[in-house]
């Protein structure tokens, strides 16, 4: 009798280490992990939902050794970096080798500025740098119309040679880069790419503004992306407007945040690459959602460099693109505009 009373006792002790197995594996048992910190003279914020026996401790590391990576080559504030390197080189017959991460973005880049018809430019560090912008001690003011003529000669991405061996060439040298508004949003695709390799399959991965939504949240729902409210005014958690995300990336541009005030006039840190004047045609801020982070980012940009129409008319030639964009109108109020499937994603 005893012996068997140690058996079934043993059986439920089995028993019930499995029921808690299935309930601690089964469905609700996940946790989420937020991971955060600062890269790219920005910050960043990553959700990962995960289930409990999922192995999280190190993947922080691997995210932070792979920005550094990223910020190392592309940080024009690093006078060692590979960006600095190049920006430095003066003999158009010199040829600089660079990493693969370098090249992926010049590639990206170079696609970027055809399809924009030059509106994106990553060539335009110096107009950005006359008008007070850049990481120069210049001061915040209206150019000189001579200046900025002057500056225009040497600016244009279609003057640097990539080659597919991983070498870039300038055929102008004073030609400089500044890939900024790119760099996150590949930054962005790197970490959610090391996530996926590490099996995780939900998580939301946010760096200056600019995500990557995978899967789901632990409650089972899309992840949902605030778009800032425009206004000069607002708060950073003022939303104009939320958007549900699902394996999809987004990213914002906005001209409310960096600009300065020359009488009646404000100039933003927009600056349009074909007449080297920040952009004037009332559209604040342009949110676009793509299936990388990376062209997201820089077709932001562009969208506001375009315009409404033009920006819009772009976006619906792309494949698996959609665009938001926010305008100001004469009274100082807000209006919005969107492609089909913009509006179907946030109704």
């Amino acid at each position: 009798m005893k012996l068997d009373y140690i058996r079934h006792s043993c059986l439920n002790k089995v028993a019930r280490c499995l029921l808690l197995l299935f309930f601690l594996t089964g469905c609700g048992a996940e946790k989420e992990v937020v991971f955060d910190g600062t890269t790219m003279g920005t910050t960043y914020q990553i959700k990962i939902v995960a289930g409990y026996f999922n192995n999280t401790s190190n993947l922080k590391e691997k995210i932070d050794q792979r920005l550094q990576a990223i910020n190392q080559s592309m940080s024009t504030y690093l006078p060692d970096s590979e960006i600095s390197r190049f920006n430095a080189i003066r003999d158009i017959r010199e040829k600089l080798a660079v990493s693969n991460d370098f090249l992926m973005v010049m590639l990206a880049a170079r696609d970027i500025y055809e399809k924009t018809g030059g509106a994106w430019d990553g060539t335009i560090k110096p107009l950005v740098n006359l008008w007070g912008f850049g990481n120069t001690r210049q001061m915040r003011q209206v150019p000189d119309a001579a200046l900025i003529e002057q500056q225009m000669h040497g600016i244009g991405f279609q003057h640097i040679v990539i080659f597919p061996d991983g070498y870039l060439q300038k055929k102008k040298s004073t030609l400089t880069l500044d890939l900024a508004s790119i760099a996150k949003g590949y930054a962005v695709d790197q970490v959610s790419g090391l996530l996926q390799t590490a099996g995780i399959k939900n998580y939301l991965v946010e760096i200056g503004g600019e995500v990557f939504a995978s899967g789901y949240r632990k409650d089972g729902n899309p992840w949902r992306v605030g778009i800032n409210h425009p206004s000069t005014a607002a708060s950073a958690t003022d939303v104009y407007q939320v958007v549900p995300l699902h394996n999809r990336a987004m990213a914002t541009s906005g001209d409310y945040r960096n600009y300065f005030q020359a009488g009646d006039k404000r100039f933003s840190h927009i600056i349009d690459p074909r007449t080297g004047y920040p952009v004037d045609n009332g559209v604040v801020s342009v949110s676009i959602v793509a299936d990388t982070c990376m062209l997201a980012d820089g077709l932001a940009t562009a969208v506001m460099v375009m315009g409404r129409e033009r920006g819009l008319a772009l976006i619906r030639s792309l494949k698996d693109v959609e665009g938001f964009v926010i305008v100001q109108t004469r009274q100082h109020e807000y209006a919005h505009d969107a492609t089909e499937g913009f509006r179907v994603l946030s109704p």
